[in-house]
């Protein structure tokens, strides 16, 4: 479904910053495949997401959905078929529009402008089916504005956006690391079953190590712009977290540094 064919990325190219993020990446993800992604501060994590979200062009390289290259696409097109979530709640909503203007804003994302009626009745009514699940009775807040809810709610419901409109790919740049540990846990349950009942391709940025291994049926570990280590299967449920530490450091020759990284939740 997405396959990343040797991509490259330079930052400040020719200057005294000149940053190699990402270098000569590949990957190849099933449809519905979901994928956890860990690695040090400054590995490409962020960097890759970005790439495929078209927020830059990459220097070198291809990135394909169901065989049609994208690489050149800008960011808005992109959009049509890829959600994003990030780690701030504050961003992929907008403060000032109510719950249900900021997902007809979701549910259009991508389509050609024009002159639409203000949400009907059985728009508003796909709005409180999809809300209800969430368990935050945010289905009876349609009218709300969306600064007001809190940050928990406000993820949720930015979860509830990137994916209103099934997107082929679905980007997720540790969404729960500003949160609460409760909070956090809330948020990812409703994420993965937003994940299971669409059958969306998934790539999840982490700093938690067990998420990293409970999350989805894939792992993937970056280091200096490149995949070091790709688990899946048996050899990932036998992994501790210990292990997973152990493995990054034979094949980086370092240790896992982040000073976000969490060992549970």
């Amino acid at each position: 479904m997405l396959e990343i064919r040797n991509i490259t990325k330079v930052f400040h190219r020719g200057d005294i910053n000149e940053k190699l993020a990402l270098q000569n990446l590949s990957l190849h993800l099933a449809p519905g495949e979901v994928v956890t992604v860990i690695g040090s501060n400054g590995a490409g994590k962020t960097t890759l997401l970005n790439a495929l979200a078209g927020v830059f062009q990459i220097d070198e390289g291809q990135i394909l959905i169901e065989g049609r290259e994208i690489s050149r696409q800008p960011e808005h097109v992109r959009a049509s078929y890829i959600g994003r979530v990030f780690q701030d709640p504050n961003l992929g909503t907008a403060a000032s529009m109510t719950i249900e203007e900021n997902l007809a804003m979701a549910l259009h994302r991508g389509q050609p402008l024009r002159l639409r009626r203000g949400t009907g009745r059985s728009q508003r009514e796909l709005f409180r089916e999809r809300l209800r699940p969430l368990g935050l009775g945010l289905e009876n807040r349609l009218t709300s504005r969306v600064g007001l809810l809190s940050g928990g709610q406000r993820q949720a419901l930015t979860v509830l956006m990137a994916t209103i409109a099934c997107p082929k790919l679905l980007l997720l740049d540790e969404h729960t690391a500003a949160l609460d540990p409760k909070t956090a846990g809330v948020v990812l349950d409703l994420t993965t079953r937003i994940i299971a009942g669409g059958q969306l391709t998934t790539f999840m940025v982490t700093h938690n190590m067990e998420q990293a291994l409970t999350v989805g049926t894939r792992t993937i570990m970056m280091h200096e712009g490149q995949i070091i280590l790709d688990i899946s299967g048996p050899e990932r449920e036998r992994l501790k977290i210990p292990d997973l530490l152990k493995m990054f450091e034979q094949a980086s020759g370092k240790s896992l540094n982040t000073d976000r990284l969490l060992l549970a939740r």
